[in-house]
C-alpha cells in the first residue's frame, strides 16, 4: 500500500509539472512520455521485490527530458516542427483538399464526425477546416454563415460579469469573499434577509462583478 501511495503521489506531481495544457490536447513527446511513466511506475507495484528506486528515477528523468523538450519547443520553431509537424488544411474555401487528407491518413468519415461534434454539416459552408499537430481539427465558417455579432448589429451589450463562489457546499470561501472586497458581515446579513440560518443550509452562493448573487439550498439527503 505504501509503495502504491508513493507511486500514485509522484505520478500526480509529474502531470502537474507538466502543466495545464498536458491534461488536455497531448502533442506527440508528450503522449510518448505520459505511455513511458505510466509503464515506468507499474514495474514497483507488479514486483514487490524491486526496489522502488528503479520506478521513481525512470519517472523524474522522463519528467525532466519533458520539460527540456517542451523548453526547446518555445526556443525553436524549427525543432517543434520537426518533431511535432505542422498543422494541416483539410478543407480549404468549401474545398476538401485531397492530398493533405491522404498525407494524414484521414478519412472522409473520420472527417464528417468531426464536423459534425462541431455542429456541421455541410461542406460548402467551411472556409477552413485546420487539422492541428494535436489531433484536433479546428473549423472556420465562411463570415456569412457565421452568427452576427452584437457589434455587427449595432446593439449595445454591458461587459459580462463574471460569478464568483462564496459558499460551496455549505463551506464559505473566505479568500473569494476579500477577492469580492466582502466579509463575513455582509454573508451573515445576506443570509438572514434570506431568513437561513448557517452556510451550511447552502448548496451554492455565488456573486458576480454586479452583486448579482445566485443562490442554490442544499436538498436533504435520500
Amino acid at each position: 500500500m505504501l509503495r502504491t501511495l508513493i507511486i500514485y503521489l509522484a505520478l500526480l506531481l509529474s502531470m502537474r509539472m507538466m502543466g495545464k495544457r498536458q491534461i488536455g490536447e497531448l502533442e506527440i513527446s508528450e503522449l510518448v512520455t505520459a505511455v513511458l511513466i505510466a509503464d515506468f511506475a507499474a514495474i514497483p507495484l507488479q514486483d514487490i521485490g524491486i526496489p522502488m528506486i528503479n520506478g521513481l528515477i525512470p519517472l523524474i528523468l522522463l519528467l525532466c527530458f519533458e520539460i527540456l523538450v517542451t523548453g526547446a519547443f518555445t526556443k525553436s520553431v524549427r525543432f517543434r516542427q520537426i518533431l511535432c509537424g505542422t498543422p494541416s488544411m483539410l478543407v480549404h474555401r468549401g474545398k476538401i483538399d485531397q492530398a493533405e487528407m491522404r498525407k494524414n491518413r484521414f478519412t472522409l468519415d473520420e472527417l464528417y464526425e468531426e464536423l459534425r461534434q462541431q455542429g456541421v454539416t455541410d461542406l460548402s459552408t467551411i472556409e477552413y477546416a485546420i487539422l492541428e499537430t494535436s489531433g484536433a481539427l479546428n473549423v472556420v465558417l465562411f463570415p456569412s454563415e457565421q452568427p452576427p455579432t452584437c457589434a455587427q448589429m449595432g446593439i449595445d451589450t454591458p461587459s459580462a460579469s463574471y460569478p464568483t463562489i462564496v459558499i460551496n457546499e455549505g463551506r464559505v470561501l473566505s479568500n473569494n469573499l476579500a477577492l469580492l472586497g466582502l466579509d463575513d458581515h455582509w454573508l451573515r446579513q445576506e443570509l438572514k434577509n434570506r431568513k437561513i440560518k448557517s452556510p451550511k443550509d447552502v448548496y451554492l452562493l455565488s456573486v458576480d462583478d454586479l452583486g448579482n448573487i445566485y443562490l442554490a439550498m442544499r436538498e436533504a439527503a435520500p
